[in-house]
């Protein structure tokens, strides 16, 4: 009588190793990597959509890559680039593979594949400004491949970083019910399919903005559980790679962000080295560039770019706390 049961667990057992998440992979290296008009012809030839914004009559002070999160696409920044055009700043934004208007939408194709991408892209956006600093912006998911890349064996080379609410909520910080159904469901139905709908959950305060998101067919709605998996994968990585993190960074937090949780984010800053700055928002969601408050958001990026050491405008208005000045000697 016990054997029976002994044969349903290793089958069970054999059922799950047997399914595995279903990763859309990178091609073999085909192409010169390039930037050609609208598109960012990345290393395997995969063509990835660009937008451009340039500042008009107004001297390049720098270039900032911005990196979009998870089922978002370059799009994201767009309301910000009037600004930090103003200010002298180019924007490039590419939607990443699987996001967007790029090829198979809501697929996933590892982070490896993405950090690669991003890698070549930087390098292209410093052959093209030269003699121009430049800036990486990561938005929460963007954030987590921004950290990943600049921690790989030969990081390319940037003036600084922001990181907008980085992705970095990984297993460890996770439920273990969360973690177990996850790996269930990405193993026995990796095309089966999940949204945020009825979890209470808001991403910002604002509202019109949301209804805009919801409206916009290139803003995916529901995600695949094996895309899930792989964003998770995406957050352990930049998770367990903190302490390996040296680049000179602006690390921004609402406290009001109900997606990812403030202790991770906290414990991978601590875990950061050399020059580091953490903002906390006090009425700050998840969608920092884009809430109601977006505009102290950008006062702040302006100024550090501008100077790293400098007060920043929402921590001298009360709006914001700066937790910790880190410099490269402590």
């Amino acid at each position: 009588m016990k054997i029976l049961p002994l044969l349903c667990l290793l089958q069970l057992v054999w059922f799950l190793t047997a399914c595995s998440p279903r990763f859309i992979p990178a091609g073999e290296p085909i192409a010169a990597p390039r930037l050609e008009g609208h598109r960012f012809i990345t290393f395997d030839g995969t063509k990835l959509p660009l937008k451009t914004w340039l500042p008009a009559g107004n001297p390049l002070r720098a270039v900032m890559i911005s990196v979009h999160g998870f089922n978002d696409y370059a799009n994201f920044i767009r309301s910000s680039t009037d600004f930090f055009n103003a200010n002298g700043i180019a924007v490039y934004a590419y939607d990443q593979r699987g996001f967007g208007s790029a090829p198979f939408q809501g697929r996933w194709s590892g982070t490896k594949v993405l950090v690669r991408d991003l890698a070549t892209f930087i390098h292209l956006i410093r052959k093209k400004h030269p003699h121009t600093p430049v800036y990486l912006l990561g938005d929460s998911m963007g954030g987590a491949v921004a950290i990943v890349t600049m921690t790989g064996e030969n990081p390319p080379a940037v003036d600084g970083v922001i990181l907008a609410a980085p992705a970095v909520w990984s297993r460890s910080e996770m439920p273990f019910y969360q973690r177990w159904l996850l790996e269930i469901a990405a193993r026995v139905m990796p095309w089966g399919v999940g949204s945020g709908k009825h979890l209470d959950i808001t991403p910002s305060d604002n509202e019109e903005m949301l209804r805009e998101l919801g409206r916009d067919p290139l803003v995916i709605k529901e995600s695949r559980f094996d895309t899930l998996y792989g964003l998770t994968n995406l957050m352990d990585s930049a998770y367990e790679r903190a302490g390996e993190y040296t680049v000179k960074s602006l690390v921004l937090y609402g406290r009001k962000d109900e997606v990812i949780p403030a202790r991770p984010v906290i414990e991978v800053f601590n875990r950061f080295r050399g020059d580091q700055r953490l903002v906390l928002y006090k009425n700050g969601y998840h969608m920092l560039l884009r809430d109601l408050q977006a505009e102290v958001v950008r006062q702040d990026i302006i100024t550090w770019i501008r100077n790293p050491t400098l007060l920043l405008p929402s921590t001298r208005n009360g709006g914001a706390i700066e937790v910790t000045v880190r410099s490269a000697g402590q």
